[in-house]
């Protein structure tokens, strides 16, 4: 194998790591997971005002656990069918 090929390979296998590192599920999906445990951590026991204010309804627990939900499923999503890098161009030979 020559040294250009060893690099080309290189090159590419470090392209996939960086398309996999920056996949855009990652950010979303770890966003929502993190602001959904905040949520709720602060829905779990709300106060007397914030119950009133939303008519009885434990809505940062609710939108907490939704939150966490959507993060999860796109954490999942990005285990199942991780990113590939792009495709290079195809190289064409000369069939003589």
């Amino acid at each position: 194998m020559s040294d250009l090929h060893k690099e080309v390979s290189e090159l590419e296998r470090k392209s996939a790591t960086a398309a996999r590192l920056f996949d855009i599920r990652r950010i979303i999906g770890g966003l929502f997971v993190v602001y959904g445990v905040i949520v709720t951590i602060a829905g779990i026991s709300p106060s007397d005002a914030d119950l009133k204010k939303a008519e009885g309804v434990h809505i940062n627990l609710w939108t907490g656990l939704a939150m966490l939900a959507l993060g999860l499923f796109f954490l999942v999503w990005m285990k199942l069918r991780p990113a590939e890098a792009p495709a290079g161009p195809v190289q064409e030979t000369d069939a003589d």
